[in-house]
């Protein structure tokens, strides 16, 4: 998977490549039978001020020899199936994984979001502050949530799902017994 990463808070060198495009199109010229995931951002990338640039951007990577995408995470399904209609009509045709998030903490789930621009929907938001002392509820609500988001984006043709576990394997077994 390349990613340019996030940067270091001093900046001692530069690396060789100042974006992700420019390591994808290296990697293509110079090995073969490579398969290159590359991230996407349905709602905004986190550095970015302009939605049309992200898309930009994104299908440069694809343009210079990414192969598959997964997404940032994402609690708007219509962000994703939106950014996806959008990208093919601009002749993107690979794949793109959406990136699922389990709810496990209130305040990680809102500072991950907040970090890395991911919208977290009112309705999701208010219960979420609700169940903010009560573990045990924020746990079902969470699995609750991420499990139907799973079920519509199954009913929306997708296939694969990438988990962002942070190395909490439960979370991600249950929504995914839910699924099948």
């Amino acid at each position: 998977m390349v990613l340019k990463g996030d940067a270091p808070n001093t900046i001692v060198k530069k690396g060789d490549f100042e974006y992700a495009n420019e390591m994808v199109k290296f990697i293509k010229e110079n090995y073969e039978n490579i398969d290159i995931l590359v991230a996407a951002y349905p709602e905004k990338h986190p550095h970015s001020n302009c939605v049309g640039k992200d898309i930009d951007f994104f299908v440069d990577k694809v343009n210079s020899g990414a192969t598959r995408a997964v997404t940032q995470y994402f609690y708007n399904i219509d962000a994703y199936f939106s950014f996806v209609d959008e990208v093919q009509k601009l002749g993107v045709n690979i794949p793109i994984i959406p990136g699922i998030m389990p709810i496990t903490s209130y305040d990680n789930i809102i500072n991950f979001s907040k970090n890395c621009s991911a919208e977290i929907p009112s309705w999701i938001l208010n219960r979420l502050k609700l169940y903010r002392s009560d573990a045990k509820s924020l746990k079902e609500f969470g699995e609750d949530v991420v499990s139907e988001m799973c079920l519509k984006l199954k009913a929306g043709g997708v296939k694969n799902f990438h988990f962002y576990s942070m190395n909490r394997v439960e979370p991600v077994l249950s929504i995914a017994k839910r699924i099948l």
